[in-house]
């Protein structure tokens, strides 16, 4: 053991004494290397193709999982596959789907989500973030118990979902049979929301059906924990200054919100506005899981990735599917375009 102590204790010294030759060693090395790149710079390379060298692992799996399908889907919807055969079939497949009945209803049902999800969860989002910026003990366990949703898989979220509002054994028909209610069979309802709520005075097919309103609301409930984390980033970056001097000048929290925070909140407001609109025109996960293709009664909750879907896997529509997804691509660039030129200018960056 003594003898273990005392090399230990050699290795020490001979560190020590090395210390200073070995740093000034690999000073030299390091200004040896720095010389080099800048004699590659100088004489063959500029910083561009050096940059693109650097960044050629990151640019090839863009391009071959992100670029390539992207060109892959084009190519595919300019023909007409049957079996064992496919047939050049130009811009037939896109103009197939702007005169099929069922395209166009697939984006109502997608338009239906889209307005009815997004407004609705930066609201609560905004309210729920605005609660929690003002209260001082236990805000991390709040700020945990409403991101959890998010956190947690689409899927499984989901599934638990459609099994409580299973009409025979769900849990929700059973308290509303408690409460004395009418039970409803909420995923397989056809008919309006609208249509239910006025007991028939507005049309069946008015409006989104109550079970593309079940889905609305599992996504209102999934997706709110994520902008509640996003809001109170927002919020505590506001100085409170501003807001206590709306205060003094007598401006209640309505007033506050309206004058202060919001024009403050213009950029988080204007990126959730974005990044929700394009998962909204992108679902496809909360609706497999709880209506599977959506092919019920009129189709009341087949959006457009669902009905792609349902063209690939289910009826083998190769080329169709994917103009009709090439179809959606430049919707949402469209869409993200225009947002940018209309919602952009109310925007204030500091």
């Amino acid at each position: 053991m003594w003898a273990q102590i005392l090399g230990v204790f050699a290795a020490a010294i001979v560190v020590g004494a090395l210390h200073r030759p070995l740093l000034d060693g690999l000073d030299r090395v390091l200004a040896a290397l720095d010389g080099l790149f800048d004699a590659i710079r100088g004489k063959r390379w500029r910083d561009a193709p050096l940059a693109g060298f650097l960044l050629s692992p990151v640019f090839a799996i863009l391009g071959m999982f992100g670029v390539f399908p992207l060109f892959f889907a084009v190519y595919l919807s300019l023909f007409n596959y049957r079996r064992p055969e496919r047939t050049f079939f130009a811009l037939g497949n896109y103009a197939r789907a702007v005169t099929e009945p069922s395209f166009w209803n697939s984006l109502l049902v997608t338009l239906y989500y889209v307005v009815g999800t997004i407004p609705v969860t930066m609201a609560v989002s905004f309210l729920i973030a605005s609660l929690l910026y003002r209260i001082v003990r236990g805000r991390g366990l709040f700020r945990t118990l409403y991101f959890l949703p998010y956190i947690t898989a689409v899927v499984a979220s989901a599934t638990v979902w459609a099994a409580m509002l299973h009409p025979q054994d769900g849990p929700v028909n059973a308290f509303l049979q408690l409460l004395g209610l009418q039970p409803q069979i909420w995923l397989l309802e056809s008919r309006g929301v609208l249509h239910l709520l006025t007991n028939g005075w507005i049309r069946h097919d008015i409006g989104p059906s109550l079970a593309l309103f079940c889905v609305m609301a599992f996504e209102v409930w999934h997706s709110s924990g994520f902008m509640v984390v996003i809001f109170l980033a927002g919020l505590t970056a506001i100085p409170r200054e501003l807001e206590e001097a709306a205060r003094i000048d007598g401006a209640n929290w309505r007033q506050t919100t309206r004058a202060v925070t919001l024009p403050i909140l213009s950029p988080t407001l204007f990126f959730l506005l974005v990044v929700s609109t394009i998962k909204a025109f992108q679902a496809f996960n909360s609706f497999y899981a709880m209506t599977g293709t959506g092919r019920g009664p009129q189709d009341t909750t087949q959006n457009l990735t669902v009905y792609i879907y349902a063209n690939f896997y289910e009826f083998g529509r190769i080329g169709y599917g994917a103009a009709v997804a090439t179809l959606l691509a430049l919707g949402i660039v469209l869409m993200t375009v225009l947002q940018w030129r209309i919602a952009g200018r109310w925007v204030h960056y500091e």
